[in-house]
């Protein structure tokens, strides 16, 4: 069986899935958009993301759990903490299952999550996430592709990305574009799924 990490609070966490059976999870433009949506109603409340990417059959996000004092009380037992995750998932999968007739489960049984303790294992993986489109030739600029936080970081429109402290991590946003670029052009898309 499987060992997942435990989701504790003040921890970073690269928290990824794919569709069950290898399934598409993202059918056509709206379903990018309703999970987004679905992050921001179920993960907001205990989870400040930093990045992350939607592929056609998979997706990828890099978020901390807030601190015990920011977390609602509800969540202040750590086997609390994945029901979010579980109430996204499974909101997902019922718009999905309705919208295209279909049954089951979309996801495979229990999301991958894997604690981030070192800050340039951290800054890799933010470099990762955003680099594996590329990597599943899903396009071939990771500058273009719609469905990651890239865009939305580099830009100067509100979001609720922790724009700010993903530049930190970085020095500065020219570091962090210029680190992308660097690994973009190097070809260096570090296996991490």
């Amino acid at each position: 069986m499987e060992k997942y990490d435990i989701l504790e609070s003040d921890c970073f966490y690269h928290i990824y899935n794919r569709g069950n059976n290898k399934e598409d999870l993202f059918l056509e433009l709206e379903n990018y958009f309703h999970f987004l949506k679905l992050i921001k109603t179920h993960l907001a409340e205990i989870a400040d993301i930093y990045a992350y990417c939607l592929l056609k059959n998979h997706f990828h996000l890099v978020l901390k759990i807030k601190s015990t004092t920011e977390l609602p009380e509800k969540y202040h037992h750590e086997n609390r903490l994945s029901q979010p995750f579980s109430n996204l998932f499974n909101a997902y999968t019922k718009a999905i299952n309705k919208r295209y007739e279909r049954e089951g489960s979309l996801f495979r049984v229990r999301f991958k999550r894997e604690r981030i303790t070192d800050v340039n294992y951290l800054r890799n993986v933010i470099v990762y996430v955003h680099l594996n489109p590329v990597k599943h030739s899903f396009t071939k600029d990771y500058n273009t592709y719609l469905h990651s936080s890239f865009q939305s970081l580099i830009s100067s429109k509100e979001t609720l990305l922790k724009r700010e402290e993903v530049f930190e991590l970085f020095g500065d946003s020219k570091n962090f574009v210029s680190l992308h670029q660097d690994a973009f052009l190097k070809g260096e898309y570090e296996d991490l799924d």
